[in-house]
């Protein structure tokens, strides 16, 4: 199959629609693409998911490590229980 991508105008949506499901679907599948990131579900579940861990660590309840002092705490964990 070959894909191709349409542009046209919101008012002939439903006669393009009507058209094109006068195929049989071994014929032709229409797939619908997201609009752009602000349309997307999952995108705005993640934003506000982030949102939420920012707000986490501007009052405090979570706290931001840089990767060498986290290497240093699994060091320190790692020698702990090798002994």
């Amino acid at each position: 199959m070959e894909t191709i991508k349409i542009e046209f105008q919101s008012n002939i949506k439903e006669k393009l629609i009507e058209f094109l499901n006068s195929f049989s679907k071994s014929e032709l599948q229409i797939i619908e693409e997201d609009m752009g990131f602000s349309d997307n579900k999952a995108f705005n579940e993640h934003r506000e998911l982030l949102h939420l861990e920012v707000k986490k660590i501007e009052s405090g309840e979570s706290k931001l490590y840089y990767i060498d002092e986290l290497n240093d705490m699994l060091e320190k964990t790692i020698s702990k229980y090798e002994n």
